[in-house]
């Protein structure tokens, strides 16, 4: 009980923290607006992504069609509305991947230490030598090009990072009283770790998963740019892109629009990451 009403004040100031960056609730809004307009897409899109009209070729933004049209005469405006449930739905699986794994590598190393510590870290030593772009292209290419291999091969790739950062925290939590206190009770490991350490350490984590879907999101419309991403006819911001690249002189809202939003949702994720970093971790609270 007293675990619990510890943990509901430490929320409540980190509520309170959080309420003071404007950045941050700003970042916030438009983070659950994407998401409401990705669930919402089907209602809000004024046309069928994928119907073309060879009469409404390249028009340029106006009442009928905000957001203009692209080569094939679609709608840019419905494509874009499409192309948030693929960003949204990339950066949340590849995100789900990357933390599962790196919780999982970091809490082993840091709660086991030794041997285990040893080979586990030299593991991310390793996979931290292959550039990740060049990995990515290499997996990708390897493979047949879709949603799901995209997911998994971001997923699979980004953990590192956070893989480091758990084992930091869990190294500060084995020690504790508490920890020692569950040791001393005769509980397993799997418990310890389970119920008293990763509790502990889930503000990186967080942090992390929150930073880590803006580039997510970032790295899936470069994969969908250069090709070797969400594949035609699916919409993504990324293919948008390269329509955009094709009649760059002629189109300028065909670059603008999907740029803009890549914009805008790598800035929301990392400002509200920013402001959860600032309102979770006690050493930055002012």
């Amino acid at each position: 009980m007293a675990r619990e009403a510890s943990a509901g004040r430490q929320g409540h100031v980190a509520w309170r923290q959080l309420r003071k960056n404007r950045l941050a609730l700003a970042g916030g809004a438009v983070v659950l607006l994407l998401a409401a307009v990705a669930l919402c897409a089907p209602l809000l899109a004024p046309y069928d992504p994928a119907a073309y009209d060879v009469k409404q070729i390249l028009l340029a933004p106006s009442p009928q069609h905000w957001f203009g049209t692209d080569q094939l005469g679609r709608d840019v405006l419905s494509r874009m509305l499409y192309g948030a449930r693929i960003s949204m739905a990339v950066g949340f699986v590849s995100v789900g991947i990357a933390v599962l794994l790196g919780t999982l590598i970091g809490t082993l190393a840091g709660y086991y230490g030794g041997r285990v510590d040893e080979l586990l870290m030299r593991f991310v030593d390793l996979m931290l030598n292959f550039p990740r772009l060049f990995l990515l292209l290499t997996l990708i290419a390897l493979l047949r090009p879709s949603i799901w291999v995209i997911m998994a091969v971001i997923g699979f790739t980004g953990w590192m990072g956070l893989a480091r950062l758990v084992r930091g925290e869990i190294l500060s939590l084995r020690e504790r009283e508490f920890v020692q206190g569950a040791r001393a009770l005769g509980a397993a490991d799997a418990r310890i770790m389970a119920k008293h350490i990763l509790p502990n350490a889930l503000v990186p984590v967080l942090v992390s998963a929150t930073l880590g879907v803006a580039g997510a999101i970032l790295t899936e419309s470069g994969l969908s740019f250069l090709g070797l991403g969400v594949q035609p006819p699916t919409p993504s911001w990324g293919n948008i892109l390269i329509d955009g690249k094709a009649n760059i002189e002629i189109a300028w809202w065909l670059s603008a629009f999907p740029g803009l939003a890549i914009l805008a949702t790598v800035l929301a994720y990392n400002l509200l990451g920013e402001g959860l970093r600032d309102a979770l971790d006690p050493r930055l609270r002012q």
